[in-house]
């Protein structure tokens, strides 16, 4: 049954009215798909980009759960929440807090760059559920300040974030912590590839499999296009006539490197443009400070890396700017996914030099649509653009080539098998027809006609 409106999922009362405060009626494809079997208990391996409602997803479930079997006295959390990023962490927490507003249920954070008093509360209360980074709840379980053992359900947001970050060991050490659980969640952005897959394998039991990935006519609200840019210089002067267009009301830049970030600001600011920024290196008072800013509309550019590519909710973004295009596809998909989120429009913009051609073919295979060039009259490219072949698929000929050398690799790699002289010095001729029929009549009679 195809579950349209949020009265259907059998959900509280209270759940219900929190979904109403925040004007929801009709699930997102993830929300309708993933929030059946998992209030049945069943595991869960979802995929969804950003923007879809899947955080929500997950949370409905647990906090079903936990207002239908209510523990008699308080403990330790039962829910467990691991999330790459502190950003997410906080954005996650927030949304559990909007959606419990009308239960008695207990949410925390545990996340690096807070002060450990300010935790401490977390192992005194009561708490139901906890929203947590592999960092610092790694150190508080060594620590013993966390107990595991209550835990019911574990979830994994944003897992191929977690694998890309190099977070693997830290969320199957939580996993063995939390052995005595009775169901794992784990929802990644793209299923691509085999690492999230096998990673799941070893967490998750006999999940139910779930790919929400939208639709081309919902990837339509996105608009894409790209500018050619000579040089840096160039590409600055690019990036600043598109900030000061009236149609562009609130834009987060992608740029790859840290260093990178503070040099644009100050490119933008002597371009009477300003902006705040968002680094890996920033202290999180600072980062939430960034944040507030772009959602109060004091500010409405933000500069930043790709640390705020994936679980950053920011109101009303009405433009991506990809200054540096990203090094892989899924991040330039998490990139653009800023923007038209809850079902709005918005437009991507990729700024691209020419060492950038290959990336940006490679980009367009993955979303299997080409991004369209576009040029400002006042600042056209002196450069020519890179031939098709920069950019374009491999030719045949290339791709013989290729499968000619792994063969040749795949025959060197073969262990040699060392034949002894003895062992082909006397094999003699093989017999003919002929030569075995001699043999045998020659042959004595067998035992059987002797009397």
């Amino acid at each position: 049954m195809t579950v349209t409106l949020f009265t259907e999922l059998d959900l509280h009362e209270s759940l219900l009215d929190a979904l109403r405060d925040k004007g929801y009626e009709r699930p997102t494809a993830i929300q309708a798909e993933a929030i059946p079997p998992a209030m049945e208990g069943r595991d869960v391996l979802g995929s969804a980009p950003t923007g879809t409602g899947k955080t929500a997803a997950y949370l409905l479930p647990v906090l079903q759960h936990l207002l239908d079997f209510p523990r008699k006295k308080s403990g330790p959390p039962r829910v467990l929440i691991v999330t790459p990023t502190r950003e997410l962490a906080m954005q996650v927490a927030e949304q559990a807090k909007e959606l419990a507003a009308h239960t008695h249920l207990d949410i925390a954070t545990i996340t690096g760059g807070v002060a450990y008093m300010n935790h401490a509360v977390v192992f005194s209360d009561n708490q139901d559920i906890v929203v947590a980074t592999t960092g610092r709840l790694l150190q508080y379980i060594k620590e013993e300040n966390f107990d595991c053992r209550a835990v019911e359900t574990l979830i994994l947001d944003e897992a191929d974030r977690m694998l890309d970050m190099g977070f693997a060991q830290d969320v199957e050490q939580i996993a063995a912590e939390t052995r005595w659980r009775k169901q794992t969640l784990l929802f990644s952005a793209t299923l691509e590839g085999n690492a999230v897959k096998d990673f799941s394998e070893r967490l998750l039991n006999d999940p139910v499999e779930i790919d929400a990935t939208p639709s081309r006519r919902e990837r339509k609200k996105i608009v894409q296009w790209y500018y050619r840019a000579d040089d840096l210089a160039h590409k600055t002067a690019l990036l600043c006539h598109l900030l000061k267009q009236t149609d562009v009301t609130k834009t987060i830049v992608f740029v790859r490197k840290r260093e990178r970030v503070h040099e644009l600001v100050g490119w933008l600011r002597e371009a009477g443009i300003n902006s705040c920024y968002l680094e890996g290196e920033m202290v999180q008072a600072k980062r939430n400070e960034a944040i507030k800013r772009m959602n109060d509309g004091r500010m409405n550019v933000l500069v930043a890396t790709d640390v705020a590519a994936r679980g950053l909710d920011i109101d009303d973004v009405s433009h991506v700017i990809n200054y540096d295009l990203p090094t892989t596809a899924d991040v330039y998909l998490h990139r653009i996914g800023r923007t038209a989120r809850a079902g709005r429009k918005g437009s991507a913009i990729s700024l691209v030099e020419s060492h950038d051609h290959l990336l940006l073919g490679k980009i367009s295979r993955y979303l299997n649509e080409p991004l369209k060039p576009r040029v400002i009259d006042t600042l056209r490219p002196e450069t020519r653009a890179p031939s098709a072949k920069v950019t374009g698929k491999p030719s045949k000929k290339v791709l013989a080539k290729r499968k000619e050398k792994k063969e040749e690799k795949l025959d060197k790699d073969k262990p040699k098998v060392k034949v002894r002289l003895r062992d082909k010095k006397n094999i003699g001729k093989r017999r003919t027809g002929k030569t075995a029929a001699v043999a045998t009549s020659a042959a004595p009679p067998s035992g059987k006609g002797d009397d």
